[in-house]
Formats: C-alpha cells, sequence, structure tokens
C-alpha cells in the first residue's frame, strides 16, 4: 500500500469497527477507491445525512430521527406493558429480528463497567421513570450473562427496588458469558420463555 496519508486515515478509521482489522479496512478502502462514483459519492451523501438527522433518544437510548422523533417510545401504534432492558441497538436488533418479544425496549448504551463505571451514564434513571409513568407491569433484564452484564443488571433491579414493577431475567438457554447479540433465535426463544423471576408485586 503506497504511502499516502488520506488512505492510511480511512484504513485506520474502517479497522475500528467491529469485526475488521488493518487487512480487511485495506480490501475495503481498495474497493472504494476503485467504486468512488458508485460507493463514495452516495456514501459521503449518506453518513452526511446520518450524521445530521440521526441520533440517540435521551428517554429509551433507541436510534431516532430528528425530525420524525423517536419510534420505539413514541410512535408505537401497541400498548405495551413491558420493557426489556438491553446493552446496545445490536441486542435490540437480534431481539426484534427473532420475533420472539412483543413490547417495549430501553437501551442502556453499555454495562457499569465497560464505562468505568459511571452509572450514571447508563439510562437506568430514565428506565425508573418510563415504568412509573407508562403502566409497565414487567421489566425483563436481557443483559448478557458477563460479569458486567450482570453486574449491571444487578444495579437495575436494586434502582428499581422502589417500584411495584415485577422484573425478570432471561435463564436457561443463556449460557455464561454469552452476549445477546451472538445468540442464534433458538437460543433466544429459551431464554426469554424460561426467564427467572427476580421481584415480584408480592415481594
Amino acid at each position: 500500500m503506497q504511502n499516502i496519508t488520506e488512505i492510511e486515515d480511512l484504513i485506520k478509521l474502517i479497522s475500528k469497527l467491529p469485526g475488521l482489522g488493518p487487512k480487511s479496512a485495506k480490501r475495503i478502502v481498495l474497493k472504494l477507491i476503485n467504486n468512488r462514483d458508485e460507493l463514495i459519492k452516495p456514501m459521503i451523501n449518506t453518513l452526511a445525512q446520518v450524521y445530521k438527522n440521526i441520533s440517540r433518544c435521551n428517554l429509551c437510548g433507541s436510534l431516532k430521527s430528528n425530525t420524525d422523533g423517536c419510534t420505539n417510545c413514541e410512535n408505537i401504534k401497541e400498548k405495551f406493558n413491558k420493557i426489556c432492558v438491553v446493552e446496545d441497538l445490536a441486542d435490540q436488533w437480534s431481539i426484534e429480528n427473532s420475533n420472539i418479544y412483543k413490547g417495549y425496549f430501553h437501551i442502556l448504551g453499555g454495562t457499569i463497567t465497560s464505562m468505568s463505571h459511571r452509572k450514571e451514564d447508563l439510562l437506568v434513571n430514565s428506565l425508573v421513570e418510563r415504568v412509573n409513568k407508562d403502566g409497565i407491569e414487567e421489566v425483563i433484564l436481557a443483559t448478557s450473562a458477563t460479569v458486567e452484564g450482570q453486574t449491571t443488571a444487578y444495579y437495575i433491579q436494586d434502582s428499581l427496588k422502589n417500584t411495584n414493577v415485577k422484573i425478570t431475567k432471561l435463564a436457561q438457554g443463556l449460557p455464561v458469558g454469552g452476549e445477546i447479540e451472538s445468540l442464534d433465535d433458538g437460543t433466544l426463544f429459551s431464554a426469554f420463555k424460561n426467564r427467572s423471576n427476580l421481584k415480584s408485586n408480592s415481594d
């Protein structure tokens, strides 16, 4: 690869994407350069529009359009009585694509440990607000079966202790150390179907 600053900078940026290393990034950059009119120009325009118009919802953590609002917590036609709490958007998309769960989502934006223990960066306070405001009867903790995910789940459970909401947690079928986005539909189905009760109204 020629030592061209712009190319090297682009390779470094692309290699930061999940699942991509320097070699894969170089192949992608070469593909882009060789198809600049078909790929680079429309990609520049699309990325500019995404940067300008798409942001994270401060209430539920999902992506929202700055013009249309958040479809996850504002424009849902059906009224649900449960919220599934996940770590990031990839987890939400995996669960949605499986068609296993019907309800609201709440995206934390990470875990306590991965965010240097800054609990205020997670949208836990807004989760408590949604539970109290929207008449939520069940909160499903769908955090990963990692140390970070379980630590975060315990923190959420403690934050909801003064509410009357039922708290459940994905159980059988979720392997220790497993991340939600990497699970197949069958494993997700088992994890949701056999979720365990952590806190109920009768506690």
